[in-house]
């Protein structure tokens, strides 16, 4: 059986995905959760195969910082996002938390089972819009001389620097935070600029909306 957690804000959401789907193509609901936080410690309790994640829910932490949390402590466990968001940035960014999947909550009963199938072995899935707009940015990125690589090539550091850099503190706010100096700071600034090949803030900022790092739950 695929035990499957589900995480959603609204309860009468969650009830009618729990009577769609428990019990019924080798699928089992073993709990579900209201917010992020709860998620998550359901997650670590529970050890399901796959948790079904909505991604705005108003209080606690949300769906996208919920996901990076839970893959980081459970690599194993895949997360399908469920959202009512037809949205390039919704979509992007949840790829980037470590979903394994995005599939909208108008999608038909058969391909929401057929998804959380999909991602229970260890696939991905997306429905065809979504793969056609990864493809998209993928090709972008190959005519503008980036790749999926060129983030893993930052310093744990950079990337820190980075988050609070596109986020608008100044050196010195982002010195105060990470007990760095200033100079450290700008350095660390110069490497990200060279390494990314960026010469300005927006740049930045654009870049890193896309790689899920202005999550500020």
């Amino acid at each position: 059986m695929i035990k499957l957690l589900i995480v959603d804000d609204h309860i009468v959401v969650r009830s009618g995905l729990n009577m769609l789907l428990n019990g019924k193509n080798n699928i089992e609901v073993v709990g579900e959760a209201a917010d992020g936080d709860e998620a998550i410690h359901q997650a670590q309790k529970l050890q399901p195969h796959v948790i079904l994640m909505d991604l705005s829910m108003p209080h606690g932490k949300g769906g996208l910082a919920a996901t990076t949390e839970i893959k980081q402590k459970l690599p194993k466990t895949a997360v399908l996002v469920l959202t009512m968001h037809d949205d390039d940035e919704y979509l992007f960014n949840a790829i980037h938390a470590g979903a394994s999947g995005y599939i909208l909550k108008s999608t038909p009963h058969e391909e929401l089972v057929a998804a959380i199938q999909s991602v229970a072995t260890g696939n991905a899935y997306l429905n065809p819009m979504a793969t056609k707009r990864l493809m998209s940015e993928y090709m972008g990125n190959i005519k503008n001389g980036s790749n999926s690589r060129t983030f893993e090539s930052l310093s744990q550091r950079e990337k820190e620097v980075l988050e609070w850099v596109a986020k608008g503190y100044s050196n010195k706010e982002i010195a105060e935070n990470l007990i760095i100096s200033v100079k450290t700071v700008e350095t660390h600034k110069s490497n990200i600029m060279e390494k990314l090949s960026f010469k300005t803030r927006p740049e930045l900022v654009k870049y890193a909306m896309k790689k899920g790092l202005l999550n500020f739950d």
